[in-house]
């Protein structure tokens, strides 16, 4: 496994540990993130799904890794999943706390930036 494969497999694993821990405490990770809503069932069960989706892209990239066979198309739609999570916080506006839209705003940026840069190592 070259270098830029161990860099994807660290990426994969932390989304796939943030997905795990949406899927599993969704209430506890969203509470420092929207408290006002964390606690509430809707919100839990989209942070699920949200979690679910962080898993199965973890999963397909750890596993491209593993096989030896190209990562990109599986990081190329984490950054469109990401890129989509960038959208939804600026078309929220100020619906949404400040610290929620600027969190996720940083944390998809840098997911975004983080998955371009191992595409174009793959390159």
């Amino acid at each position: 496994m070259d270098s830029n494969g161990k860099r994807a497999l660290v990426f994969a694993a932390g989304r796939g540990l943030f997905g795990i821990g949406l899927a599993v405490v969704p209430g506890k990770l969203a509470s420092g993130w929207i408290p006002d809503d964390a606690g509430r069932d809707q919100t839990q069960a989209i942070l699920r799904g949200l979690g679910a989706r962080d898993i199965a892209l973890a999963g397909g990239t750890i596993a491209a890794v593993l096989s030896d066979e190209d990562t990109r198309p599986w990081l190329i739609s984490a950054m469109a999943c990401d890129a989509a999570d960038i959208a939804a916080a600026f078309t929220a506006g100020d619906s949404l706390p400040p610290r929620a839209r600027w969190g996720t705003l940083a944390l998809a940026g840098a997911a975004v930036a983080a998955g371009a840069a191992l595409v174009a190592a793959e390159s």
